[in-house]
């Protein structure tokens, strides 16, 4: 089994987006935890919205991030081909305004 990071891109951050309606809030929650049940014991961490995000340099430099990431998951599976069946079945994609998911490996740390 490998673990798999999902991050989420969307054209605005949740905390950027207007406040959704309760009853919407609530239907896409059922998505997102429709989906966390194909994943079962696999969902490492189910994650959470990002905001705000900073790039720091090499130098100490900080900017604003230039990537519209939204958040994260966290999920264990056998192999890429199955992160990325997951991934596509996953109700972000349904979001208005193409949002994407990226899918990385994590990988063993050198010398660990």
């Amino acid at each position: 089994m490998s673990k798999f990071v999902f991050i989420y891109h969307a054209p605005m951050t949740p905390a950027e987006a207007a406040p959704p309606a309760p009853e919407d809030m609530a239907a896409v929650m059922e998505q997102w935890n429709a989906w966390a049940g194909k994943v079962g014991s696999g969902l490492i961490d189910f994650g959470s919205p990002l905001a705000n995000g900073v790039r720091v340099s090499s130098g100490g430099a900080t900017a604003a991030s230039q990537r519209e990431v939204a958040g994260y998951s966290i999920i264990e599976v056998e192999n890429l081909e199955a992160a990325v069946e997951l991934a596509k079945q996953h109700p972000h994609l349904n979001m208005p305004g193409g949002c994407e998911i990226e899918v990385h490996e994590a990988q063993q740390i050198p010398g660990m």
